[in-house]
C-alpha cells in the first residue's frame, strides 16, 4: 500500500479569503498546504473517502431523532474549472440519499418574477443533507455585475440579502462552504481545446464560454467584490486553486471533512429497550 501523504496545513486555513486578500495574487497553479504529487493526491482522495462517508452517514442519523444540522457545499467557478469532478469525485462518496443537488442555470420567466433569492431558498438542504448548489445566487452578482444588468445600488442591495440569507441559513444549522475553483485564464483555454478534441467530452463544449472568456479581467474584479461584501466569519470564503484538478478534489474533500467534523455529530440513540428488541427479533 502506498504511503499515504496529508496536507502539512489545513486547507479550512491556508485557503481561507481573509482580511486584504486579493485574487490578483492567488496562483491558480499552487497546490497549498500540500508537499504531494498528482499520484498522492489520488491516494488521498481514496484514503479519505470513508471518513466522508461515515460522517454523512451520521449527519442524516441524527436528522432521523430531530438532529437540524445540515451542511452546504457552494461552488462557484469559471467555466471548465471543475465543478462537476468536484461532485463526481469528492460527493460521489457519498450516500446519493443523503445528497441534496442543484444546478442553476439561467432563471426561467417564472424565477424572474421573483426576488433573485426565490429559487434559491426553495432548494436549500434539509436537516441531515448535503446540500450542493452548481452555481448559486452569486451568479447574481457576478454575471450581472460584469454585463451591467443590475445598477450598483441593486448589486449593493443583493450583497446584503445574500448575507441575511446566509445568516439565516446557519442560524437553522446549516454549515455553508463556499469554494471558488481558481483557474487561470491560459488553462481555460487548454480545457477548451482539450473537449474540442475529444469526443466524449465535445458536448460539454459551448461557444458562449468563448464569449465569457472576453470579460475575465471583469470577472475576476467581480469575485474580488463578491468576497469583500460576503465573506463573513460565520460564511467564509475559500479560493481553491483549481489548475491542478486533483489538487482541487483532495482540497475540497477537506474542507468538507473539517465543516462535517465541526459539526460534532454522534450516532444517535434511539429510545428503545435494545435486549427487549434482541429477544423479539430472536422469536421471530
Amino acid at each position: 500500500m502506498a504511503d499515504i501523504v496529508n496536507f502539512k496545513e489545513r486547507p479550512s486555513e491556508t485557503l481561507k479569503v481573509g482580511e486584504g486578500f486579493n485574487l490578483k495574487d492567488a496562483d491558480p497553479d499552487a497546490t497549498p498546504g500540500y508537499n504531494g504529487d498528482k499520484s498522492d493526491g489520488e491516494v488521498l482522495l481514496a484514503e479519505l473517502d470513508d471518513n466522508l462517508a461515515l460522517l454523512q452517514e451520521q449527519l442524516f442519523a441524527e436528522s432521523r431523532l430531530g438532529g437540524t444540522k445540515r451542511i452546504l457545499l457552494i461552488l462557484q467557478a469559471m467555466d471548465t474549472a471543475g465543478k462537476g469532478g468536484i461532485v463526481s469525485h469528492v460527493m460521489g462518496a457519498m450516500n446519493p440519499q443523503g445528497v441534496q443537488m442543484k444546478s442553476f442555470k439561467a432563471p426561467t420567466p417564472e424565477e424572474k418574477s421573483y426576488d433573485f433569492l426565490w429559487r434559491i431558498e426553495k432548494e436549500a438542504p434539509a436537516a441531515g443533507m448535503v446540500g450542493v448548489f452548481d452555481r448559486s445566487h452569486y451568479e447574481d452578482v457576478l454575471i450581472h455585475r460584469v454585463h451591467h444588468w443590475a445598477d450598483p445600488k441593486e448589486l449593493e442591495r443583493r450583497y446584503t440579502a445574500i448575507n441575511e440569507f446566509e445568516s439565516r441559513q446557519a442560524a437553522a444549522g446549516t454549515k455553508i462552504v463556499k469554494v471558488m475553483l481558481h483557474i487561470s485564464r491560459d488553462e481555460q483555454k487548454e480545457r477548451l481545446l482539450a473537449r474540442l478534441d475529444d469526443p466524449s467530452k465535445l458536448w460539454k463544449y459551448s461557444s458562449n464560454d468563448i464569449k465569457e472568456r472576453a470579460f475575465w479581467n471583469d470577472y475576476m474584479d467581480a469575485y474580488q467584490k463578491a468576497f469583500e461584501k460576503t465573506a463573513t466569519e460565520a460564511v467564509p470564503w475559500y479560493v481553491v486553486p483549481a489548475n491542478k484538478k486533483w489538487y482541487a478534489r483532495i482540497a475540497v474533500q477537506q474542507l468538507m471533512l473539517d465543516a462535517l467534523e465541526g459539526l460534532r455529530l454522534q450516532w444517535p440513540v434511539p429510545d428503545i429497550d435494545v435486549a427487549m428488541e434482541r429477544e423479539l427479533v430472536e422469536r421471530s
